[in-house]
């Protein structure tokens, strides 16, 4: 969300003593002990009077709330919240009526009530009424102008419960042979005066539960994308940079400017050993002519911090270990393996200018890879193909563990922004300008996705 956030006013509640608030995050950063808090949710009246659930520099949860100047409360998790690519499903309870003290209010983290804490202190009084469930208080979700930073990362199915400290199962369950903590799309629980649902259905802000306690856009741009509790995609890894920590990644890590060093722009979170997988690209910019890198790199490259670009002779591309695919120019695909032995393709293919559109079908079954430019696959060594033509072959003796997407650039001193379409409609903030056939329904993208490729995503990986 980066600088979006929402906002709204509450109301008189049902129960001000008693409420629940639900919602999905993934995370796009790691804070790493920089920065200010990152805020989720809560309400913001001046430095005296807060409330709020935050995303701290050390990437561990917390609440905390002030009241007219004294702290009221403040939990921080010992636990720590930094896995880029999967969702968090984050809940808060209160009810200030109960006997117990430390029970009036309760922190789960995927179901899991968080009882180890960095930070404890303060508790809430009996029958007290928190601030955030009061009346006539700023409500806002990713952010606020006045505290803080806001929340980097994606959200969905928020919910708010007025009069009701609710259980997490009526958000989630625990699947019986994964274990994993799955959400439920729609859950049931009675909503009180300040109850609402947003951010259920795509990016609407618009209550869409019987209330009509709508939300107002406060700030920055709020993008739909089909990334989603439900059908997790990959993205771009910022904890995977190869010799630096400054490329720049933005969109949800969808876009990753590469470092002006010979370097990565990222890898895909997700790698795959079977299956077949489509993606789209789009350079959006470079720092000089032909330095564009795109390619598909094994478990090996990524783990050996290897370059994502370069020149070999006799032929161009990825010097590196365990990663091949395109330069931008037209040379021979040069290639490494994990051993380190080197293979040349006789495939050849033209460049590619900004903007346009450089497509991946990753087909693991069979070990290949393709590549088309703005839907024109690679075929005699042009872009003139409707249909994937000429590949290269994944040497399974020599390329090892899973493979992922990759983009960046060729050279030191200069860098490329790739833009990714990893199946969520978008490079960047901009909607694709056609929707192209997709017969496994799996994401949305510019062009027509090959027979029986799908996105790479974990309803990909299980069809």
């Amino acid at each position: 969300m980066a600088n979006t956030y929402l906002t709204r006013t509450t109301g008189s509640p049902t129960l001000g003593t008693k409420f629940t608030v639900s919602t999905w995050v993934k995370i796009c950063e790691v804070p790493a002990g920089s920065g200010s808090d990152r805020w989720i949710f809560g309400e913001y009246g001046d430095s005296n009077n807060h409330s709020y659930l935050y995303l701290r520099n050390s990437s561990a949860i917390g609440w905390f709330e002030k009241d007219g100047g004294s702290t009221v409360i403040s939990r921080i998790t010992n636990r720590l919240c930094r896995d880029l690519s999967g969702w968090y499903h984050l809940m808060i309870a209160i009810d200030t009526t109960d006997s117990t003290a430390e029970d009036r209010f309760k922190l789960y983290i995927n179901g899991e009530r968080q009882t180890d804490w960095g930070t404890s202190s303060g508790t809430y009084s009996s029958s007290a009424t928190p601030r955030l469930n009061s009346n006539n208080q700023p409500f806002s979700v990713g952010g606020t102008t006045s505290y803080g930073s806001n929340f980097v990362g994606l959200m969905s199915h928020m919910h708010f419960c007025d009069g009701t400290a609710l259980a997490p199962t009526v958000f989630g369950s625990t699947d019986s042979t994964t274990g994993e903590w799955n959400i439920k799309t729609s859950p049931s629980f009675t909503l009180g005066n300040n109850g609402f649902t947003i951010l259920k259905d795509g990016n609407t802000i618009t209550d869409q539960s019987a209330n009509s306690n709508d939300f107002s856009l406060g700030g920055g741009t709020l993008t739909k994308t089909q990334d989603n509790p439900s059908n997790n995609f990959t993205t771009l890894n910022p904890l995977f940079e190869q010799g630096g920590t400054n490329s720049n990644f933005t969109h949800g890590n969808c876009t990753g400017q590469s470092r002006s060093a010979q370097g990565g722009a990222g890898t895909s979170t997700f790698g795959v050993s079977s299956g077949k997988y489509y993606a789209e690209f789009k350079q959006s910019a470079e720092s000089a002519a032909n330095e564009g890198s795109i390619a598909v790199v094994d478990s090996y490259f990524i783990s050996n911090n290897q370059g994502l670009g370069g020149s070999s002779s006799p032929g161009y591309f990825e010097y590196s270990v365990g990663c091949f695919g395109l330069r931008n120019s037209s040379t021979p695909v040069t290639y490494y393996s994990s051993s380190g032995a080197k293979a040349t393709s006789s495939n050849t293919h033209a460049g590619w200018s900004n903007d346009d559109i450089i497509s991946i079908a990753l087909d693991m079954d069979n070990k290949r890879v393709y590549f088309a430019k703005n839907g024109q696959w690679n075929a005699s060594n042009t872009w003139s193909s409707a249909t994937p033509s000429q590949y290269t072959t994944i040497d399974s003796t020599n390329f090892t563990g899973t493979m992922h997407f990759g983009v960046g650039d060729s050279s030191g001193g200069n860098h490329v922004t790739w833009q990714c379409n990893f199946g969520n409609g978008y490079f960047g903030t901009t909607a694709v300008a056609t929707e192209g056939t997709n017969a496994s329904g799996n994401g949305i993208f510019e062009f027509d996705v090959p027979t029986g490729y799908t996105a790479l995503s974990t309803k990909g990986l299980n069809l």
